[in-house]
């Protein structure tokens, strides 16, 4: 009881480091510490420049986890995201030169500006925390969470994201314009310093590990499971809806 109260404050001391480079968007903040919690992955549906980017660096500052960002494109190929095998004269062997997918925090920017094939290089990943190069898998580190952007606005160059790609996404958030008081404050805090450079590390990635395992003794009742499956139902059979959820989607529920 008492570990559970501490990593509930260390969760707390995130949350407001974060908060000091991200004004306004607590409710963001707490839903994205939440599918990290349960192994989800997020989405973040939004224009630019309203601080998607800003709120990983400050959550992968403030959690120590190892972050990798990449700018998704037309000419970004799968191995550019996994990796690939290359040929070491050295040593006379092949030998796997690691992809930005390899940490725990991978920003994965304007996903849908980049193929459907590359597209596609994050189905295992997100999936199974893993990929695959040349017939030979390697583990990624963990813990592990794709936090993917794209603009829903303006079709020029994009890609949508195939059904199977989103179903993998457990929550898909859309940041919107700030208050005006918030962006009266978030000018006034950029007139001063980068508040990105105020944020400490107050968590370690082993903590995190740590939460997920007590996030998964979390007791549910029959009761819940058999709610949860009657509102999956639900959607499969409402005609309004052309694709009902999956079951993929009842275990991210």
């Amino acid at each position: 009881m008492k570990a559970m109260w501490r990593k509930k404050n260390e969760l707390e001391l995130v949350i407001n480091e974060v908060k000091k480079a991200v004004v306004g968007k607590d409710e963001h903040i707490k839903k994205i510490l939440a599918c990290i919690l349960a192994r989800g992955h997020v989405l973040l549906e939004d224009i630019p420049g309203v601080g998607k980017t800003n709120l990983t660096l400050a959550l992968s500052k403030a959690l120590s986890l190892d972050f990798h960002r990449m700018q998704f494109t037309s000419d970004v190929l799968p191995g550019d995201v996994t990796g690939f095998i290359i040929y070491n004269q050295k040593t006379n062997d092949f030998e796997y030169k690691e992809g930005p997918i390899m940490c725990n925090l991978f920003l994965a920017d304007e996903i849908n500006r980049t193929s459907p094939k590359t597209q596609s290089a994050l189905l295992e990943v997100m999936e199974e925390g893993r990929t695959t190069v040349d017939g030979i898998t390697y583990q990624l580190p963990q813990p592990f969470t794709v936090l993917a952007t794209q603009n829903p606005y303006g079709s020029a160059g994009t890609q949508l994201l195939p059904d199977s790609q989103l179903d993998r996404f457990m929550v898909r958030l859309s940041m919107g314009y700030p208050s005006l008081e918030d962006e009266i404050e978030i000018l006034k805090r950029k007139s001063q310093e980068n508040p990105l450079d105020t944020i400490r590390s107050v968590c370690k990635p082993q903590d995190i590990i740590e939460l997920q395992k007590q996030v998964d003794q979390v007791y549910v009742d029959d009761k819940i499971y058999d709610y949860i499956v009657r509102i999956i139902h639900k959607t499969r059979d409402h005609e309004l809806i052309q694709q009902g959820a999956s079951p993929r989607t009842s275990i991210s529920l």
